[in-house]
């Protein structure tokens, strides 16, 4: 990869022998620590940094900024504040990184407040090797054995959850946390905890906090560019960053989608250029299978085919935006008339944490009736993933205070889109705003039932008010309830086009491309499954052989792994 952090704590000469130092652009060994990063952007403001004395030394990576009020090297800084307060300093940085601090022999990780970046380590006889690697991480490891709870979540799901991989003795830092030589634990910056009202406007503060988050991320270097679709998220961005240079869609130029980001960009002085997917766009290549790091699908990296369109040197998007800001993984309250669901205004008063989220992750009941023989402890995959929804709902309890934080935070911790950012930032200076400190900070003092589409809507005209000039094809009313009755005709009446992405048809280019033949030759159990379940599988079974560099994983040892396999791997 072009980015990577990679390092072994206690190191005992493993360093030398899992990675050439020649191929990073710095090395840093301490007493207890061997540290070594790669980033084309080391250096530039905002980016990763390095910093060394006698004291120890301190490693930055990704995209991380200074409290506002700072003007020392932010690494020099961090290594202050560390010797000053602990573990505390990294409540006082921002944005998406990984930070690294050796200092008096005491050695630690620690991820942002979200873990927009997946930290992986593994306890081997020379020491715990980490790294934002999880092949370079799991090749320390002598013998592997495959985890086949985390490749059940994977399989039903799309993603493994918290700490878990599909390797045993591969493992996650964890969310919101940090690593050292003999622990991996928690810190305490994401805890919901509810603003009093009457002191905190959720909109004002909102649309203040985008304007500074967008604001700090002004200064980046060469031609700036912005994944922008016709919705609501990623138009911020251009409305408020005073140099972005051009804007890409993906789809086809006429699509209604693509023709309102082309206005969007126009309306504010950038240049639109249409990205037109081709076969890439289904991503069944280990090229970009491999930024799912055996936790992901990577159907979520949209763009992948389309990056040598791509002429810019910073790219910007709106990934984390619904997330954070707009309550993506809260339950909608929905009346059900004749079958059909029709969305109402506020939250379910009765939410399923489970069906909520199994259905924002990517569960499909299909995988209940081709493989049966593999549950040994459950009738259906959704009893599984109950059980493991439930899991995280007992763990992180301290951290929450209602059941829609709950739903939220899981969420949070497993969200399936990272792809998409792990791609973009290992071929560009990619800028993550939703990861801003502010933002996530009003994520956290803002209740469920206001962190909605509206309110950023209402933050979004505060910033500026002709901001829906051009508004979203898919919503082209005012009212959240007409747009929702527009959408449930156009879906129903016959000769009335209904919303559509602009993205390509997945299930038509699979088709096209004879992928059940290319990629399940031999496997007719597996032709029956949905196209995105497939995609999964190869996903998962492309990328295990390659981190272990062997072929022995099939597609139904994927689904249903034999006793045999694992002490093979």
């Amino acid at each position: 990869m072009n980015k990577e952090l990679f390092g072994v704590l206690e190191d005992d000469g493993a360093f030398d022998e899992l990675a050439s130092r020649s191929s990073f652009d710095w090395v840093g060994a301490g007493e207890n620590a061997t540290v070594a990063i790669r980033d084309p952007a080391l250096g530039f403001p905002g980016r990763s940094a390095t910093y060394s004395d006698e004291r120890g030394y301190c490693v930055l990576w990704g995209e991380i900024l200074p409290p506002d009020d700072v003007s020392t090297p932010l690494a020099e800084y961090t290594l202050d504040r560390y010797e000053e307060i602990g573990r505390d300093a990294f409540s006082e940085l921002n944005g998406s990184f990984l930070a690294f601090v050796e200092l008096n022999g005491d050695a630690i990780v620690a991820t942002d407040p979200i873990r927009t970046w997946q930290c992986f380590y593994a306890d081997t006889p020379k020491g715990r090797v980490f790294g934002t690697n999880p092949r370079r991480v799991v090749s320390a490891v002598p013998h592997t054995d495959v985890d086949t709870r985390g490749l059940l979540e994977y399989v039903h799901m799309g993603v493994v959850v918290d700490e878990r991989t599909v390797f045993d003795q591969l493992n996650a830092v964890p969310f919101d946390g940090f690593l050292t030589a003999d622990e991996a634990g928690t810190l305490s910056r994401f805890i919901y905890d509810p603003a009093d009202p009457d002191e905190f406007d959720y909109v004002d503060e909102l649309a203040a906090r985008l304007e500074r988050a967008i604001a700090r991320r002004s200064n980046y270097p060469g031609k700036q560019g912005l994944l922008l679709s016709g919705g609501y998220d990623s138009r911020t961005i251009v409305a408020q960053h005073p140099g972005i240079d051009v804007c890409y869609t993906l789809g086809t130029p006429n699509h209604p989608e693509v023709v309102v980001a082309r206005n969007i960009a126009n309306q504010y002085g950038a240049d639109h250029e249409t990205l037109v997917a081709n076969d890439d766009y289904l991503n069944v290549d280990e090229s970009v299978i491999k930024y799912g790091l055996g936790t992901r699908e990577s159907v979520h990296v949209h763009h992948a085919g389309c990056d040598s369109k791509l002429d810019a040197d910073t790219v910007f998007h709106g990934l984390f935006f619904d997330t954070l800001l707009r309550g993506h993984f809260l339950p909608r309250n929905v009346v059900d008339v004749l079958g059909n669901k029709f969305p109402l205004q506020g939250l379910d008063p009765n939410p399923n944490a489970t069906k909520v989220l199994s259905s924002k992750f990517g569960y499909h009941p299909a995988c209940d009736h081709v493989f049966p023989e593999c549950y040994d402890e459950f009738d259906t995959s959704m009893e599984f993933i109950d059980e493991v929804v439930h899991e995280q709902l007992d763990k992180w309890s301290d951290r929450y205070d209602n059941i829609y934080d709950s739903i939220a935070l899981v969420g949070i911790q497993n969200q399936p889109t990272l792809p998409f950012h792990f791609e973009l930032s290992d071929n560009y200076i990619e800028s993550f705003v939703a990861a801003d400190a502010e933002l996530i900070d009003w994520h956290l003092k803002t209740p469920p039932e206001e962190r909605n589409t509206e309110t950023m809507k209402q933050a979004m005209r505060k910033l500026n008010p002709d901001i829906f000039q051009h508004r979203p094809p898919d919503r082209p009313h005012h009212s959240f309830r007409k747009n929702q009755i527009e959408k449930f005709l156009r879906r129903k009446l016959p000769g009335v086009e209904p919303f559509s992405t602009p993205w390509p048809d997945m299930d038509a280019q699979y088709a096209e491309n004879e992928l059940d033949r290319k990629l399940f030759p031999g496997y007719p159990r597996i032709h029956e499954l949905p196209v995105r379940v497939k995609l999964r599988i190869n996903d998962i079974t492309t990328w295990m052989n390659s981190a272990v560099d062997t072929s022995l994983l099939t597609p139904n040892d994927v689904l249903c792994p034999p006793e045999r396999l694992l002490s093979n791997l």
